[in-house]
């Protein structure tokens, strides 16, 4: 059973495999980061204005509940978004390179001269 499947009126999972509060584009990720960083519900509420703080509750509730689940589900998350980003930097590693370059020789031609 899926994390969306025990509040499937709360939580929508995406075709990309992210877990989202229903009928907004929030990802729980970012409820349950706020939450561990120490915000209250009420703060939560405040920096996600799209979510009523019953929502935000139900959020934290089933985080509670199901923390190995929900636990899991982020590092599978952190393990995802780990390996896109170093697909794009292999991918990419070229035009990063240059544009570093680039960066750099812009950076000492326009730092004051003593």
């Amino acid at each position: 059973m899926t994390l969306s499947e025990y509040r499937p009126d709360l939580l929508a999972l995406t075709p990309e495999g992210s877990i989202r509060i229903v009928g907004t584009r929030i990802a729980i990720e970012s409820i349950i980061q706020s939450f561990r960083d120490g915000a209250t519900p009420e703060e939560i509420c405040q920096d996600f204005p799209a979510l009523s703080l019953a929502q935000v509750y139900d959020v934290l509730a089933v985080y509670l509940t199901y923390q190995a689940e929900v636990e899991a589900y982020l590092q599978r998350q952190a393990q995802d978004t780990a390996a896109i980003r170093q697909e794009l930097q292999t991918r990419h590693a070229a035009f990063l390179s240059n544009l570093r370059q680039r960066l750099a020789t812009r950076r000492s031609a326009a730092a004051p001269h003593a």
